[in-house]
């Protein structure tokens, strides 16, 4: 369990700063597009040098490819219409709570009553930290929230089928495929080329950083439930409030540092209860 604490923790560390990098960008979706794109070809690259895989969990890999592509367009939205801070702890937030029901229910993940508490707490105070935010952005950021459940959930389930490293290679690559599918279906090739010109390097840099963050939640996931592991990853909200208010110039430092502390202090009633 203290290995899938540490992967849980160093994910939300590099989450938080990729989102961040997107949130940033001028055309959010292709920021998301061309990061996961990259990420995509480095990870088939790796796969082709490592010369494939037995036993590969495809319809979760499949599902999850798909469930992602609209991942990527809903949190788009979420950050065009909402401030960073706001955003990200309601998706993450929620996201987290969904994944832990669904463990239980889909997964057979057991969580201690100690945990329950932590989780709660947690989220109690990721809400509290988005704060005061009208209709339309709230439903943003719960539509991101559902398809957070649904793809822990899921590849949750195809990591532990598989086991070893090879499940976030898989779904990386399938990932980039999905998506570039939508991309040109929605006619962004013209904007996708410009911006590869321009910031492919920075795509690369934000896809490892994706691919790495994503790693480290699938293989903690095979240690420990999946509520635990994604409560733990949702640390990054305490990042994203400091960030937010202080480079970002969002109000309400005091209110969200606060939130941030219950955050925290319900992390470590989770951490408690393992």
């Amino acid at each position: 369990m203290l290995a899938a604490t540490l992967l849980a923790l160093a994910a939300a560390v590099l989450h938080a700063g990729w989102n961040l990098w997107v949130k940033q960008s001028e055309d959010r979706w292709i920021a998301l597009w061309g990061q996961m794109t990259c990420a995509g070809i480095i990870c088939a690259v790796v796969l082709v040098g490592l010369g494939g895989a037995h036993n590969i969990a495809w319809w979760p890999l499949a599902a999850s490819a798909v469930i992602h592509s609209f991942y990527a367009v809903f949190l788009a939205r979420a950050y065009n219409l909402g401030d960073f801070s706001v955003a990200y702890p309601i998706a993450r937030g929620t996201g987290a709570l969904l994944a832990a029901i669904g463990g239980i229910l889909f997964l057979s993940d057991h969580l201690s009553v100690l945990m329950f508490v932590g989780i709660g707490i947690a989220v109690l105070g990721i809400l509290l930290l988005a704060g005061p935010s009208d209709n339309k952005h709230v439903v943003a950021a719960l539509m991101v929230s559902v398809t957070i459940g649904a793809y822990s959930v899921i590849d949750s389930y195809g990591s532990r089928h598989m086991g070893g490293n090879l499940y976030p290679l898989f779904q990386s690559t399938l990932q980039a495929v999905t998506l570039s599918a939508y991309g040109l279906a929605t006619g962004r090739r013209h904007d996708m080329a410009i911006a590869l010109a321009s910031t492919w390097k920075r795509f690369c840099v934000a896809g490892i950083a994706s691919v790495a963050t994503y790693w480290m939640v699938l293989i903690a996931v095979q240690k420990a439930p999946v509520g635990y592991v994604t409560a733990l990853r949702e640390s990054s909200v305490v990042i994203v409030a400091l960030v937010g208010t202080r480079y970002l110039g969002e109000k309400d430092m005091k209110r969200r540092v606060f939130a941030a502390c219950i955050v925290v202090a319900g992390l470590g009633v989770l951490i408690a209860g393992r």
